[in-house]
C-alpha cells in the first residue's frame, strides 16, 4: 500500500499541475476580482517555476560533488540501481534513458577494475501492468554484451523503490559474502536519499553519483537569470521528487 501511495503522490508532485489548477481556478470562478487573482497567482507561478537560476542553485546544493576513485582504490562490489531504461510497449523495444550514465560509470568502474562484482538492483517499479518487463533482465544482458562475464554480474531483479533496493542488495552481499564497503552508483539527484536508506539497512556504501542533472557553471549568461526554461520546470519536479521523498524515508524509518 506504501509503494503504491508513494508512486501515486509523484504525480502531484507537479509545479505544472499546480500551475494549470490556479489557472482552471480563475477560468472557472465568475468573481472578476477573484479571477484576476487568480491570473496574477498562475503567472507569478509560471515566472518563479520557469526561472532556472532558481532551481539550479538548489539542485547543485542538493546533488553531492562528483567522486574520483584513485588508482588501486578497489571494491569487492558496485552495486547499480535502475531507473534509466524502459520498455515500450507499442514496439517492444527497451530504451536508455537520460539516467543511462549510471550504467556507463559502473561498467567503467569495472573495466578499469575498481569494482570485481556488479550488484544490479533493478525490478519493475511501475504501479499498473506489473511483471510486464523487469529492468534488471535487460540490464544484465546489456553488460554481458558489453564483456561483462556472466559470474561477474549479481542481480536483483524483485525490487520496485530504493528500499527495497537497499534490502535485497544486503541478501546479496550477505550470500556471497562479500567485504565492505560497495561503491553505490546512481543519479546524483537520488544519491542523498540512496546513501540514507543503504546506510539504514545496514550496507557500508561509498557514494559514486552519476547522471547529474544540473552541473557546475563554467561560465555566466546573462539570459540564464530571466530567460523562463522548460528544463527548469522538469527540474522543479525532480528535486521536489526527491526531496518530499527522502522526508517521506525518513518519517517511516526506511533513511
Amino acid at each position: 500500500m506504501i509503494f503504491i501511495i508513494s508512486k501515486l503522490a509523484i504525480v502531484l508532485l507537479n509545479p505544472i499541475l499546480w500551475i494549470a489548477v490556479i489557472f482552471l481556478w480563475g477560468l472557472f470562478t465568475k468573481k472578476e476580482t477573484r479571477k484576476k487573482k487568480y491570473y496574477i497567482a498562475g503567472i507569478i507561478m509560471l515566472l518563479f517555476f520557469t526561472n532556472p537560476f532558481i532551481i539550479n542553485k538548489l539542485i547543485l546544493a542538493y546533488q553531492p560533488a562528483k567522486v574520483s576513485l584513485r588508482p588501486g582504490e578497489n571494491y569487492s562490489a558496485g552495486i547499480l540501481l535502475g531507473g534509466f531504461a524502459v520498455k515500450n510497449k507499442k514496439d517492444r523495444q527497451t530504451y536508455f534513458s537520460e539516467q543511462s550514465d549510471r550504467f556507463i560509470q559502473t561498467l567503467l568502474l569495472y573495466k578499469t577494475g575498481h569494482i570485481k562484482k556488479i550488484i544490479v538492483a533493478a525490478g519493475d517499479g511501475t504501479v499498473f501492468n506489473r511483471d510486464s518487463f523487469r529492468e534488471g533482465d535487460f540490464i544484465q544482458q546489456q553488460l554481458i554484451a558489453m564483456g561483462v562475464p556472466p559470474e561477474a554480474i549479481a542481480l536483483d531483479r524483485n525490487s520496485r523503490n530504493t528500499a527495497e533496493n537497499a534490502a535485497y542488495a544486503k541478501k546479496i552481499i550477505d550470500s556471497l559474502q562479500l567485504p565492505p564497503p560497495y561503491i553505490l552508483v546512481t543519479s546524483a539527484m537520488h544519491m542523498p536519499r540512496a546513501k540514507k536508506t543503504f546506510t539504514k539497512a545496514g550496507v557500508g556504501i561509498k557514494p559514486y553519483p552519476a547522471a547529474y542533472a544540473v552541473r557546475p557553471q563554467d561560465s555566466v549568461v546573462p539570459t540564464d537569470y530571466i530567460l523562463p526554461s522548460s528544463k527548469a520546470l522538469q527540474n522543479w519536479e525532480l528535486y521536489l521528487r526527491e526531496t518530499v521523498g527522502s522526508f517521506m524515508y525518513w518519517i517511516t524509518g526506511r533513511g
